[in-house]
């Protein structure tokens, strides 16, 4: 075994992954009004100084946390399928987003954020924004490949894609089913598919 020290950041790093860690396990806890720099600082045995050096604000904290496990766990393929990609990210987001630890806080995080505009903004670049930008970027590479017509503009296609799970899964009743994932593709591949192929 090497005693060979840990980079500086390497220990980093893994400080980092921890206290991330440590924020979804207390935010599942205590929800996000029951969460707390100190707390986090406490579980994770640093000061909070060390927090706030790393992150302005428990919001901007908690939604890093939530966005490294999203893009962790649900990055997208690409197979040279796009709607099969498309349906497998889907199906797997749904998921994510029925259960915790993703579901239950990003619940209350929208709830907070309908009185908290700066956590509202918060909310949209640190981890709406990445999920919708990552949806872009498969899409795109798409069209590049031939899949999707060439001259659509597909930043809002994304967004509808993106936007359509959410509601359905934060704010309705309704379930984010294969039946829903497959209606919605129809339509997508309908507007900007290229017939044939």
């Amino acid at each position: 075994m090497s005693n060979t020290p840990a980079s500086p950041r390497r220990r980093g790093a893994a400080r980092t992954e921890e206290l991330l860690r440590v924020t979804l396990d207390l935010a599942a806890e205590s929800g996000y009004a029951g969460l707390s720099i100190e707390a986090v600082g406490r579980r994770a045995g640093v000061g909070k100084h060390t927090i706030y050096r790393r992150w302005p604000s428990k919001a901007a904290l908690l939604l890093d946390a939530l966005n490294h496990v999203w893009t962790s766990d649900l990055d997208y393929r690409d197979t040279g399928d796009i709607r099969g990609d498309l349906r497998e990210q889907f199906i797997r987001s749904s998921s994510a987003l029925s259960q915790p630890p993703i579901g239950p806080i990003y619940r209350a995080v929208i709830a907070e954020a309908q009185a908290d505009s700066a956590l509202r903004a918060t909310l949209h670049e640190r981890f709406l924004a990445t999920v919708e930008r990552s949806t872009l970027d498969r899409i795109t590479r798409a069209q590049r490949t031939g899949e999707l017509v060439a001259d659509a503009n597909l930043e809002f296609a994304a967004e509808v894609l993106c936007g359509t799970l959410y509601y359905r899964g934060l704010l309705s009743n309704r379930p984010i089913d294969e039946t829903a994932i497959d209606g919605l593709l129809d339509m997508f591949m309908a507007a900007y598919g290229i017939t044939g192929r």
